[in-house]
């Protein structure tokens, strides 16, 4: 009876061992995937003014007849997030609550203005319905052409001095807080600077020791 308790006892610790080394490679693992798993920043188009030019200048007005100036330089420091949207673009009426809430968090130094085409009653309807009275809405086919805009919605960051500082298709808040961060670190775009700390990572890694004449080799 003692030897079969003492046999149980052993099992049941080789168990726990198992177990617990399991669990810790798990661990290491989800680490890991954790690593590996980047954020995805807005999907850069390579087309119109590129990320580091300077912004053609517009004189435009608004549906409100105020007069707009886009891409030029700006003693307030302020910069400037245009909007590419449409009144029937289900995934643009799905952002707008999320671009509201971004606006408002970086409304210290961003101006958000929505900008489209298409008929002005339309758009006014629009407007309306989602509540986007307290920014400003251009209508211009102009700037989409500039832009290159062929997919919405789409987002353009100017920044003070009037240069392009990052631009992308946004289907979510994570494309569209993408835009921002990329003004935010002064970096082209977040797959930019996830590329530049990966490579500084491995540049700045710790050279493996040397055992016995062999590079991280253990002899017994």
């Amino acid at each position: 009876m003692h030897d079969a308790m003492l046999v149980s006892q052993v099992v049941l610790w080789i168990a726990v061992l198992a177990l617990s080394a399991v669990v810790f490679a798990l661990v290491r693992q989800i680490g890991v995937l954790h690593e590996r798993i980047l954020p995805m920043g807005a999907l850069t188009i390579d087309k119109g003014p590129k990320v580091g030019d300077k912004s053609p200048v517009f004189q435009l007005t608004d549906l409100a007849h105020r007069p707009l100036t886009f891409g030029a330089e700006r003693s307030d420091g302020r910069s400037q997030l245009l909007m590419f949207v449409s009144a029937t673009c289900p995934v643009c009426k799905k952002l707008l609550p999320i671009v509201k809430s971004v606006a408002g968090a970086e409304s210290r130094w961003l101006d958000l203005i929505f900008t489209s085409d298409g008929e002005a009653s339309e758009q006014d309807g629009f407007v309306r319905k989602y509540q986007l009275e307290s920014f400003p809405f251009v209508l211009s086919s102009e700037l989409g052409m500039t832009y290159r805009v062929s997919k919405l919605p789409y987002a353009v960051l100017i920044d003070e001095e009037g240069v392009v500082r990052a631009k992308g298709l946004v289907n979510t808040r994570e494309h569209l807080e993408s835009i921002v961060a990329a003004k935010q670190l002064n970096i082209a775009s977040i797959q930019e600077y996830l590329k530049t700390r990966h490579v500084h990572d491995h540049e700045h890694a710790p050279e493996p020791q040397m055992v016995n004449g062999e590079r991280g080799g253990k002899h017994g």
